[in-house]
């Protein structure tokens, strides 16, 4: 089986510099150095020994992120444009330090301390947690450092938490519609669990309508799982109704989803509807027309949680446990002021 000291040897290197090369560590060696061992480890089929190193030092390296699971078409989350340039960040920064991201889907939290003990996981990463679910009493109970992504946790303990302001992202994209003349609004998201980031954008979307004196409408609110053909199905439906002038989208992919069924059934966008949503995701840029949008920056988001998750693996105090993130409304093509 070849070995560091293998590789090192051929490279004509220390097998420092090639353990700095396999772990991503190569802002302090040469590109051509870098080129070298590369080569070389794939010429020669090298694979790290995770479980000969953990032995030794008594380190995995590993991390995992985990995807709470509710139905069958959230096993389709890596799809997410949004949630991939997270995970991303969180992984490249992670990589840089010599870490490894595992991704994993689980639904039952006994699943998840199954997991974390048989591959000896040194760190959590969560997005979405939410306080009445079991998820929340088993990762606070864990002793190894847990880093929650748009999650509205009153108490997190050791946890820490990376999030937005997302009542006033709502607000601000609600309060744009109004603006330009527009009344009868749809609300359109995933389910609207009570506790969580959904929530909060749909109260954000009621204070602009009730600081404007416009009622808000129950039959206005849509919830749509995140598939393509459901969320087009959505749009198609709307695309029925006659009696609002504009969308706000909790996320630009249910945005997009939708702005596809409404234009398909003959309700172009935005000369009948306007249409707004949420993340500036690289795809609002592509839409016909190109979204107008809130703006997170997901790979902020990303690098942010990695940072916190580093410090805690290193044993250094996180200052601030629940951070927050600023949020901008972005104008483009989807919205049209009528009246």
């Amino acid at each position: 089986m070849v070995t560091i000291e293998d590789i090192a040897r051929e490279a004509g290197v220390s097998t420092t510099t090639v353990s700095n090369v396999i772990h991503g560590r190569t802002n302090k060696v040469s590109a051509n150095t870098v080129d070298i061992i590369t080569e070389i480890i794939r010429e020669r089929g090298y694979v790290p020994n995770l479980s000969a190193r953990a032995i030794k030092t008594r380190s995995t390296k590993v991390v995992a992120l985990i995807n709470h699971l509710e139905s069958r078409d959230q096993e389709k989350f890596m799809s997410d444009p949004f949630f991939m340039d997270l995970t991303s960040a969180v992984e490249k920064s992670l990589r840089e330090q010599g870490y490894f991201l595992m991704i994993r889907a689980i639904s039952e939290s006994d699943e998840l301390l199954a997991f974390l003990r048989n591959w000896n996981v040194e760190g959590v990463f969560m997005p979405g947690l939410f306080e009445s679910e079991p998820f929340y009493h088993t990762l606070r109970e864990l002793d190894m450092p847990v880093v929650l992504t748009d999650s509205y946790i009153s108490d997190l303990g050791n946890m820490v938490n990376i999030g937005l302001p997302d009542f006033e992202g709502a607000r601000l994209a609600t309060r744009h519609l109004i603006e330009n003349g527009h009344r009868r609004i749809v609300f359109a998201s995933p389910n609207v669990k009570p506790g969580g980031v959904v929530e909060q954008r749909l109260l954000g979307y009621k204070a602009a309508l009730e600081a404007n004196g416009l009622p808000f409408d129950p039959s206005l609110v849509y919830e749509c799982e995140f598939s393509t053909t459901k969320m087009m199905e959505q749009g198609a439906r709307l695309a029925k109704r006659d009696d609002f002038t504009a969308v706000f989208a909790t996320a630009d992919l249910l945005a997009a989803g939708i702005m596809s069924g409404l234009q398909q059934s003959g309700r172009m966008v935005p000369r009948d509807v306007s249409v707004v949503g949420f993340d500036d995701i690289n795809w609002s840029r592509m839409t016909m027309p190109m979204l107008t949008t809130v703006r997170q920056e997901a790979m902020k988001k990303g690098r942010m949680a990695a940072e916190c998750m580093l410090k805690l693996l290193a044993g250094e105090p996180v200052d601030v446990h629940n951070r927050i993130l600023p949020v901008q409304l972005i104008c483009r093509d989807s919205v049209r002021r009528i009246g």
